[in-house]
Parts: structure tokens; sequence; C-alpha cells
């Protein structure tokens, strides 16, 4: 007899706790990061967040915040930073597990347990889903993948929020000092 998997839907990860994402009902267990990875999550988060709460602009998200960009099978997403547009934050979010949207901007930060394969993937499902600006920030080599439908541009001097984030600009020999 042969056992049927079945999709694990985003009410049943919320239930299960721990740090996991879903991707198309199956559980993505995700390691703790180490230092590098958590300096740049850190920094990024700062400069995102001391530019969007000076100018009004939206919601800036922590780490583990789960949005749900797919439904049946469901697909739960927690990018390293996200920035959600003012006009676009639900007026209700006390009770949600997890955002039904996508964010304006991703942030993803290469740690050295990431593959490059899952990492575009990611990149892709977001973009797919309709986030508009996805920043891969690749601290060990000092550069950033910037996803858009455009395609892919690498930046590693200054990186800005294009008219997701407008004005916003980034030193990022700064950044990974």
């Amino acid at each position: 007899m042969t056992a049927v998997a079945t999709a694990v839907s985003a009410a049943e990860l919320e239930e299960l706790g721990g740090h996991c994402e879903l991707v198309e009902g199956e559980l993505r267990q995700m390691a703790p990061t180490g230092y590098p990875h958590g300096r740049s999550t850190g920094r990024v988060s700062f400069q995102i967040s001391a530019h969007v709460f000076a100018s009004g602009l939206g919601d800036v998200l922590g780490a583990e915040t789960g949005f749900r960009i797919a439904i049946d099978p469901d697909t739960v997403l927690a990018p390293d930073v996200a920035f959600v547009g003012a006009d676009r934050v639900p007026a209700d979010t006390t009770s949600q597990a997890f955002l039904d949207l996508a964010p304006d901007l991703v942030v993803e930060v290469i740690s050295p347990s990431d593959r490059a394969g899952a990492v575009a993937e990611n990149a892709a499902r977001w973009l797919a889903a309709g986030v508009r600006l996805v920043w891969v920030v690749y601290p060990a080599q000092r550069f950033v993948a910037v996803h858009t439908a455009d395609g892919v541009t690498h930046e590693s001097a200054i990186l800005t929020g294009g008219d997701v984030l407008p004005g916003l600009e980034i030193d990022l020999p700064g950044l990974f000092a």
C-alpha cells in the first residue's frame, strides 16, 4: 500500500508553529542563521524603516512575518524584511495569522545554507505573486541582486528603492562594512 502525501494548509502551518515556510502545501524547515546574516538583515531593515517611517509610506515587517501568496495548495513565505505600502495595509491586521497579500518589497539575505536555485525560485514566486521589487542580499560577496518584472540587475555601490520606495538610497559599501 502506498502512502499518499497530503498538502498542509496555511491554517495547519499556523498551528504547527516553528520556523517553517509552506510552498505549494509542502513544509520547508528553515534553520537559524548566523551573525553575518543577522547583521545584514538588521542593517537593511534599519535603512528601510528609517526612510519609510520618516515619510509615512507604510509598514516594514521583520523576519518570520508570513505572507500567504497562493491558495490551494497554500504557499506561505516569510522574507527577512518586507515593506507594504500604506494604501495596501489591511484595515484589520490583528485577526490574521498570515497576510493574504504580496508585499511591495521583499528582502532576502543569503546565508551559507541557502541554495542558489531555491533563492531564484523564491524570487520568482514573489514576483509572480505581485511583489514589485525583490532584493537578494549577498553579504559575503557584498552585492545585492535586484529582481523586478523586467529582470535581474546587480548592485554593489548604491541601492535605490525605485518607484517602490522613492528617495531611498542605501550605500552598500557602508552596509557591508
